[in-house]
């Protein structure tokens, strides 16, 4: 799938004269380039084929899930009732429809009596609704190029706490702020400060945008299994909030109103839950789409017009675990803190994919090892005068190797083959057997004195 969206396009906005643009022009440049490869995703289909499976998954879900979380509700002294604004919200662009929908779902959710289900039953509701948020989590792992899921410890402690925790931080945060500017203070000034009033009035229709935005910022910063920066996550947030906003308006006024003599009349009784199905398939798409923008802001190098699965040659692995090996070795010698996986992708400006499967491969080989922050941060596991580069390259290019199908009959060799591969491993035991990871980081620091990029007093990437 690594054919571009538009030729012409992609050649005009990766262009080699962008560079000699000004420097307005060239941010507008950036802001398009986004934009393309966001669509140019879209049209490949994964995002799409993903929110249908997520839209399957919700209707599983939904009710399990909010029955878990506002349990915890009903024991701060808070009723299903006093949510029903949130769902509203959500389902605004349905109209009279969201509304049917939202006293079903809150109906559902006070026939849940957690209490007589037993500790079978209660286990499987919790499952049921972590379930969702797992497959949410994998959806976001996939936009992110990230192989290593959270483990079933995590998964329970973390997806636990937003169920539980969650939603009693919400329904604070909407009392507060309405009490807030509902206070006596707020009031008193707002009667002598004309121009208060206007703030007050301008706050009030803005919380629902700013709960929105909020909310989907949160998520580009939690659910995904690495380190989310503020500003991707509010850049997604902001564009998400936008789009959520404006195609809700759009539904509303072109789908919902035309569903009188449009899709009750095709599916009668049944038109409801079609509206509602659409709805959650939009909202899905565009936490999707959001997701992946905040992807793109936090890696730029992924910007590209095609091939952008982060996949590199042999040979570029083969480079990249000897530059891999050479930061550790620097670092530990000069007793400097490790570099966790986004480290070195902004050390060596290289995507997060490759970084990643190399690390992988050289932790399966035993020559580094992670620590117990989070995220893991990396350190060598074997003595790094003694570990050649030949094994360095070896562990690479072992990565992935899958036996041989066993035959009865066995295999005819290709002439000449095993020669050359001998030659081959003949040849780089020869260049690398004797050099050391040791020998080539100090090699190194002795030519240019430390790491370039890098100031040697400090622990921060440039840039970064």
């Amino acid at each position: 799938m690594d054919k571009t969206l538009n030729k012409f396009v992609a050649d005009y906005l990766w262009s080699e004269k962008v560079v000699h643009y000004s420097p307005w022009r060239q941010k507008l440049i950036g802001a398009l380039r986004l934009l393309y490869v966001v669509i140019d995703d879209l049209t490949k289909g994964e995002l799409t084929l993903r929110a249908m499976s997520l839209v399957y998954s919700t209707l599983l879900s939904l009710v399990p899930m909010m029955a878990v979380s506002f349990s915890v509700l009903k024991a701060f002294g808070m009723h299903n009732k006093q949510l029903e604004p949130i769902m509203l919200q959500f389902l605004a662009p349905m109209g009279a429809q969201g509304v049917e929908i939202t006293d079903k779902i809150i109906g559902f959710i006070d026939n849940v009596k957690i209490g007589v289900l037993g500790t079978f039953g209660v286990a499987l509701l919790f499952y049921t609704a972590i379930s969702l948020i797992q497959k949410i989590e994998a959806t976001f792992n996939y936009i992110w190029r990230l192989d290593q899921h959270r483990s079933i410890g995590r998964r329970f402690a973390d997806y636990g706490s937003v169920m539980l925790i969650g939603p009693l931080l919400v329904f604070s945060a909407i009392g507060l702020s309405a009490s807030v500017l509902s206070g006596g203070f707020v009031q008193t000034i707002s009667t002598h400060l004309p121009f208060v009033q206007h703030l007050i009035s301008f706050a009030t229709e803005a919380a629902p945008y700013l709960m929105i935005i909020a909310a989907f910022t949160f998520f580009y910063m939690f659910i995904p299994n690495t380190r989310v920066t503020v500003r991707a996550g509010l850049v997604a947030g902001v564009v998400s909030g936008v789009l959520f906003q404006s195609l809700g308006w759009g539904f509303g006024s072109v789908v919902v109103s035309a569903s009188g003599s449009g899709t009750y009349a095709i599916y009668s009784g049944f038109a409801i839950l079609i509206l509602f199905m659409m709805w959650m398939y939009i909202s899905w798409l565009i936490l999707l789409v959001g997701s992946s923008v905040a992807f793109y802001v936090q890696h730029p190098e992924y910007i590209a017009p095609i091939r952008r699965s982060g996949d590199l040659s042999i040979r570029q692995r083969e480079t990249l675990a000897l530059q891999v090996m050479a930061i550790i070795a620097q670092r530990y010698y000069q007793s400097r803190k490790p570099f966790s996986a986004s480290d070195f992708v902004y050390r060596l400006r290289v995507q997060i994919q490759g970084v990643t499967r190399v690390l992988l491969a050289l932790k399966q080989a035993g020559l580094v090892t992670e620590n117990n922050e989070d995220p893991p941060r990396y350190l060598p596991n074997a003595p790094l005068e003694q570990t050649s580069l030949k094994t360095v390259i070896d562990a690479v290019r072992s990565d992935g190797t899958v036996p041989m199908i066993a035959l009865r009959v066995p295999r005819k060799p290709v002439q000449g083959v095993a020669e050359v591969t001998a030659a081959i491993d003949a040849a780089l035991d020869a260049a690398l057997a004797s050099t050391t990871v040791r020998d080539m980081a100090i090699g190194e620091m002795d030519a240019g004195g430390a790491e370039d990029g890098v100031d040697p007093d400090s622990d921060i990437v440039d840039e970064k």
